[in-house]
């Protein structure tokens, strides 16, 4: 399962590498190989486009890594065990738009082996999940990002997108802001073998959406690449892009995974935006499209 899935992170960074680039137009993905000291390694790409008057991606990375060894006492402790070794791999992305009507979007799919001394598995699980984060609310493109993801899960099962729609709600949510990262999209973990489903059931389902993700996104960046915009506008979205920071060190399990597992650390950082801003007690101005975006943030809504 693990060399199958590796194959399938490998040519899906691939496919969406080559599609980001042509929609960009400007700047190439850069490639850099890396290994990890105590275990395999990664392939990181990067798009930056640094005359952001041009192309449609101010930063973004697509990554895929398949790393292995003893495991780290911090998931000794998670998993409540003395020893053990471990298996993970994975493709993570996050694209950071130019233009602020253009949404920030992330998505990771990954799977994970635990081994007990004889190197025989002991649990092995898929996770991953996508999600939108606006800066200005179109509805018609959350309508859109939700139901591609709906139809993903719905070929597999109808409990699938409600349950990890809300997962995600939950789980991407800035619990010291009180309101959620984005408009969410799917979020799962911890997607083993059951009597109901087999792991070759899980790796259909996990691939099922790695698949559906250029058709969740791309659609809505065509759109909305060439509207113009303001500094105002720029600077709303720096803002914002403000807790998405917040979000990825304060909360993000992925991140302090990666911190914590002697990770490398220009890959897990990778997510953050180029230009941010904080600004002290920042309010929308009333009954703006800012304000609504803050509105809608404080409280989920279904999309689909």
């Amino acid at each position: 399962m693990k060399d199958k899935f590796i194959k399938y992170i490998e040519n899906l960074q691939d496919q969406i590498t080559s599609k980001l680039e042509e929609v960009d137009g400007q700047a190439k993905f850069k490639e850099d190989n890396w290994k990890r000291e105590e275990g395999g390694g990664g392939r990181t790409r990067v798009i930056e486009n640094a005359d952001n008057t041009l192309g449609v991606f101010e930063k973004g990375g697509v990554n895929i890594s398949a790393v292995h060894g003893e495991l780290p006492e911090a998931l000794r402790n998670q998993f409540k065990v003395k020893e053990g070794n471990f298996f993970a791999c994975g493709l993570s992305l996050v694209l950071h738009p130019i233009n602020p009507f253009v949404p920030t979007v992330h998505a990771n799919w990954r799977y994970f082996e635990m081994y007990d001394s004889e190197g025989n598995i002991v649990t092995q699980w898929f996770g991953g999940g996508q999600d939108l984060t606006p800066y200005y609310l179109f509805d018609e493109d959350a309508k859109h990002f939700h139901q591609t993801c709906k139809n993903a899960c719905d070929i597999h099962h109808p409990e699938f997108y409600p349950k990890f729609k809300k997962t995600c709600d939950d789980y991407f949510w800035n619990s010291h802001r009180n309101e959620a990262r984005g408009i969410g999209g799917l979020f799962f973990d911890y997607l083993k073998e059951t009597n109901e489903f087999s792991i070759e059931d899980r790796f259909n389902f996990v691939t099922e959406v790695g698949n559906s993700f250029l058709e969740s996104y791309v659609p809505i960046v065509e759109k909305r690449k060439d509207i113009p915009f303001t500094k105002e506008h720029k600077d709303w979205q720096e803002v914002r892009r403000g807790r998405y920071v917040e979000f990825n060190l304060v909360h993000d399990r992925g991140t302090l995974f990666g911190l914590k597992t002697n990770g490398r650390i220009e890959s897990i950082l990778m997510s953050l935006p180029p230009i941010v801003q904080w600004k002290y007690n920042h309010q929308p101005k009333e009954n703006s499209e800012e304000a609504r975006l803050i509105a809608i943030l404080a409280n989920p809504k279904d999309w689909v």
